[in-house]
């Protein structure tokens, strides 16, 4: 079984895999379970450092701490597989954590706020109000009807002339306030027309089949 943890922390971490040298804070593991969740799912290791070397976990407190991240400071609470693996003579914590179908899973932050978090790559992004958004439509018994106005037909458009856009291009570019720009990326969001990118210089949005939305 070494071989197998071996293994994970040789592939670095990545869209399902995260490193914790060591847990302080409750509420920080919290953030990374609700981007596993709201995501793809994935794993924490606990006693890894980023670089892959193995110290092994400090304490048993960090069991405790991972179960009131997901417990208390998880809303849904999460239900993590918690799994000890010793290598060496180090003892490395394996939380596995399941994809959920009905987003979004919040964390708390310091100021006792609850936020829904996303996992791109390596990193965790805290979900934007057009992403919740799009996750709350999605539950509505009733659908989503899109009206193709001049608006939409624009929107399709540029992204099918310029692959990506953010939410202060299209409210510059279809001249409508912030609120009917926002609309418009949940509606596309929520029928899976376009797709939502987070990286460290901004979100933005592209066509997800861009050969079969050209409908205009």
């Amino acid at each position: 079984m070494n071989n197998y943890i071996r293994n994970l922390i040789e592939q670095g971490e990545n869209q399902q895999l995260d490193f914790k040298f060591e847990i302080t804070d409750s509420k920080k593991i919290a953030r990374t379970l609700s981007a596993f969740s709201n995501s793809d799912g994935g794993k924490l290791l606990i006693g890894v450092k980023d670089n892959g070397n193995i110290t092994g976990i400090q304490s048993e407190e960090e069991l405790h701490m991972i179960i009131g991240a997901a417990d208390i400071y998880c809303s849904p609470p999460v239900k993590p597989e918690l799994k000890t693996w010793e290598i060496n003579g180090k003892i490395i914590l394996e939380v596995s954590v399941e994809k959920v179908s009905n987003k979004p899973v919040y964390a708390m932050d310091d100021t006792g706020k609850w936020r829904a978090w996303v996992r791109v790559n390596d990193e965790n992004f805290m979900a934007n109000r057009i992403l919740l958004k799009s996750w709350q439509r999605r539950r509505r018994k009733k659908g989503t009807l899109i009206k193709m106005t001049k608006n939409e037909k624009l929107l399709l458009d540029y992204l099918n002339k310029n692959q990506q856009i953010s939410l202060s291009k299209l409210k510059k570019l279809a001249k409508v306030r912030v609120s009917q720009a926002e609309l418009m990326l949940v509606n596309f969001l929520s029928l899976d027309i376009i797709n939502i990118h987070y990286s460290n210089k901004g979100i933005y949005y592209t066509l997800k089949n861009p050969d079969k939305n050209n409908i205009l």
